[in-house]
């Protein structure tokens, strides 16, 4: 989900509610603590320098809870974080939370409330590290032993 996408969802709502990819929600007496912008520059294993930015959150709770973020004290906060994201409405957003560690998500909307969506690790380099690409439609299985897991 982009920044803008978020500014035009955030004032038809009545409440802020994130789900977490197991199913279970982030407690309603959630803060957003940070709202960032991070660039990641880095060598992927192949050599090809690359760049990511995104607009990072961060949701956190205490033991206050009776707070609850009213959809416009969140579009405020992102009207205060544009000293720092800028008017680049376009950013992804990620979503950070305290889990055992700190857990970082992508972010969807499905009508109703947020959905925070697992992130991966890739490899961006495949054919330079000798990973096949193997590609498997919906008519094949993976069995064990072919490759394909």
């Amino acid at each position: 989900m982009k920044i803008s996408e978020l500014k035009q969802i955030l004032p038809n709502l009545k409440a802020v509610d994130f789900r977490l990819p197991d199913g279970s929600h982030v407690p309603s007496h959630f803060h957003v603590t940070e709202v960032g912008l991070v660039t990641k520059h880095f060598i992927d294993c192949g050599g090809t320098e690359r760049k990511e930015t995104v607009a990072s959150f961060q949701l956190w709770e205490a033991d206050d809870f009776d707070h609850r973020l009213a959809p416009q004290k969140f579009l405020r906060i992102l009207e205060l974080s544009q000293k720092v994201l800028g008017d680049n409405e376009s950013l992804e957003i990620e979503v950070e939370y305290q889990q055992g560690t700190i857990g970082k998500f992508g972010l969807i909307f499905n009508g109703k409330e947020f959905l925070l969506t697992s992130k991966q690790t890739a490899c961006l380099a495949q054919d330079a590290c000798g990973i096949p690409s193997l590609r498997v439609t919906n008519n094949e299985c993976c069995t064990p032993g072919s490759g394909c897991c």
